[in-house]
């Protein structure tokens, strides 16, 4: 129980009460009591009642600054509230209004994300909608169990973007429930839709089994090892694996071939330190079994986002020294995949930078989207903006093909 008549002699004198109505106005605005405030042109009395009341010096200077957690530390270790600061000022100055009192629970809930964005501010889009769609309260009937709601996302969060987990996985490292980021629930929701910024999409997706499991597949997330794939081509291959094997029968006969994440375990690639070219749309692929054959060098396609499946065959290249040459869409959303790829596994542009933009004589669709810098080449973001005019890997497939035939090796 608080001891009434010690809080007055600390809270209620003279020389305290600026303090005690700062903490009355931000309860009357709904925030929290925490963070500091800072009172200007102190005299020494006032400087010497907060000492008195923290048990420490309290600086020199003409501000003051106290810290309101320190505050509700000392209270509560006293035993003068241990209940903590709301309660003692709730004591000193009466009944807090209840809509005040609400509007203090849900402020608080939301710290741990905006601390969250404060460490990784490309959550800061995430955030604004949050906030515009009102949804952590569409999910979360009362601030206590959003606040439960809102550290477990901070926590699935603090893993992404993954090398490569499974999701039953990471539900488990995160909740304890392997079952904790299923489709419908409340934690997957507002995760996803986080999981979407980080891969550079708009926090909200179509709804669709297949745009959510791309968005996991983004921040490399995988639902399982069979629904991972990625499509390659005239990969060499071995005879020392199942898989191994299959891509020798592929390459024999020019056909492209579909690999799963489980497939992906141990294998034989047989590349070395060869050159593999790697595209963005299946479209470029296709052509090149149509054109070239059993006669294609190894082709690898990121097919948009690259999935878990994706990423684990471009580290194993990768690992092995193979030198990766890539090409994508000159669009903001292609620059995207390519600074990802960039992140994390060393290639050279193929036709894919400014010169090869600007050489570009086709007609291509009008350049929407927001604005990104190319990691690979600082002039390609200023050629797409001053053209304004996307070229997909599409419209310029003759000059790869052609790329193709000359380097076969």
């Amino acid at each position: 129980m608080a001891d009434l008549d010690r809080l007055r002699r600390l809270l209620s004198g003279e020389d305290t009460a600026w303090l005690l109505d700062r903490m009355r106005r931000r309860l009357a605005n709904g925030k929290p009591l925490s963070g500091v405030v800072t009172l200007t042109s102190v005299t020494q009395d006032q400087r010497r009642a907060v000492e008195r009341l923290l048990g420490r010096r309290a600086g020199t200077g003409t501000s003051l600054t106290v810290s309101l957690d320190e505050l509700d530390t000392v209270l509560r270790r006293s035993g003068a509230a241990p209940d903590g600061l709301v309660d003692a000022v709730r004591l000193l100055i009466g009944a807090v209004p209840e809509r005040a009192v609400e509007v203090a629970a849900w402020s608080a809930v939301y710290v741990p994300l905006d601390e969250l964005v404060a460490r990784r501010p490309v959550l800061g889009v995430w955030r604004t909608w949050l906030d515009a769609t009102g949804m952590v309260r569409k999910l979360a009937p009362d601030p206590e169990t959003a606040s439960t709601l809102i550290m477990s996302v901070v926590q699935v969060l603090a893993k992404l973007p993954s090398d490569g987990v499974g999701l039953g996985r990471l539900a488990a490292q995160t909740t304890g429930d392997a079952h904790g980021l299923d489709d419908g629930r409340p934690l997957t929701t507002l995760v996803l839709s986080a999981a979407r910024v980080l891969a550079g999409s708009p926090p909200t997706g179509d709804g669709s089994a297949a745009e959510r499991r791309a968005a996991w597949a983004a921040v490399g997330v995988h639902r399982d090892e069979l629904s991972s794939s990625v499509l390659c081509l005239g990969l060499p291959g071995g005879t020392g694996t199942v898989t191994g094997r299959m891509l020798s029968l592929a390459r024999e006969g020019g056909e492209p071939c579909v690999l799963t994440l489980r497939q992906l375990g141990q294998i034989d690639l047989e590349v070395g330190r060869g050159l593999v070219w790697v595209c963005e749309n299946p479209s470029v692929l296709a052509a090149a079994a149509d054109e070239l054959g059993p006669e294609c060098p190894p082709m690898v396609c990121v097919n948009g986002q690259p999935s878990a499946a994706v990423w684990r065959l471009l580290d194993l290249l990768a690992a092995d020294g193979a030198q990766l040459m890539y090409h994508g869409d000159f669009d903001w959303g292609g620059l995207r995949i390519g600074n990802a790829l960039r992140e994390r596994i060393p290639w050279q542009p193929w036709r894919f930078d400014a010169a090869a933009y600007q050489a570009a004589d086709v007609t291509g669709g009008e350049l929407t989207g927001r604005p990104v810098d190319a990691t690979w080449d600082r002039d390609l973001r200023p050629a797409l903006e001053r053209r304004g005019v996307r070229v997909e890997e599409e419209l310029v497939l003759p000059a790869l093909i052609n790329d193709l035939r000359t380097n076969v090796s």
